[in-house]
């Protein structure tokens, strides 16, 4: 049997942009959020699905220095503030940073590893590509990437994957390598005794609607690997999976925040 979990999530770096930024040819602008699960095991402690962006972006000059001149605003990350970044709502939640065990990211884009740095004691778990592509991208996705999130990180424990695995050997948590917006991209299926299997995919897709239509984003690493992984989140789906995007609206809606929990 699995261990038994719990889970609920926040919303740690809110964006409002243009649609097509998300979806290619998409109109209008559409405000996301960005998705970071809080997960309760019972024999490994606290574990983080991705950590937002980085507490810095919330003061307008500091964000300057952090990411460099007109980003905050070309991002629409003007609605963040201190309380969003993931060390704050931790501690709202009741938990500390020093509390968290393991780290586990989707990708190191600027949005999903922000809190790095609040975590020294964590093991953090990525994929070997990826971690080595946030040092050194190619240079039409390292807009993406925030070199100060882990600038003073190499110390920390990586635990460096190459492809699947059962992160605990007990069926509660399995990572699952979905490259295509990067090249080490990767989500996770719990499995909770209340709720079932339960997948959170980060950016393996973006809207569903670009996932039902085959739409990439702009910012893909590689658009044939994306569209493949399109076809794995579908397939998650068809086995009965219920799964999460990291920026879609709906999704954040439909999952338990602001207290409530899944278990």
């Amino acid at each position: 049997m699995p261990a038994r979990l719990r889970l609920t999530t926040v919303d740690a770096g809110p964006f409002t942009m243009s649609k097509a930024d998300l979806m290619y040819g998409a109109e209008g602008t559409v405000t996301v959020p960005s998705t970071v699960v809080v997960i309760e095991h019972p024999g490994h402690g606290l574990v983080l699905f991705d950590t937002g962006i980085n507490h810095h972006v919330a003061d307008p000059e500091a964000a300057e220095a952090y990411w460099g001149p007109g980003l905050r605003e070309a991002y629409g990350a003007q609605g963040f503030t201190r309380e969003h970044a993931i060390d704050a709502q931790l501690r709202r939640l009741g938990h500390r940073p020093e509390d968290v065990r393991y780290v586990i990211y989707s990708h190191l884009h600027l949005d999903h590893a922000g809190g790095m740095a609040h975590f020294p004691d964590a093991v953090h778990v990525v994929q070997h590509d990826e971690l080595r592509h946030a040092w050194w991208p190619d240079r039409w996705t390292a807009r993406g990437y925030a070199f100060r999130d882990y600038r003073d990180c190499r110390d920390f424990d990586f635990l460096e994957l190459d492809g699947d695995i059962d992160l605990f050997l007990d069926g509660s948590v399995t990572v699952l390598r979905t490259a295509g917006h990067t090249p080490g991209h990767q989500g996770i299926v719990l499995d909770l005794e209340n709720q079932g299997r339960v997948g959170f995919l980060g950016d393996a897709g973006h809207l569903w609607e670009g996932v039902e239509q085959d739409v990439p984003q702009l910012s893909d690493w590689n658009v044939q690997r994306k569209l493949l992984s399109y076809g794995r989140l579908r397939q998650l789906r068809r086995a009965g999976v219920r799964v999460f995007l990291s920026h879609d609206p709906e999704d954040f809606a439909a999952l338990p925040h602001d207290g409530d929990v899944w278990d």
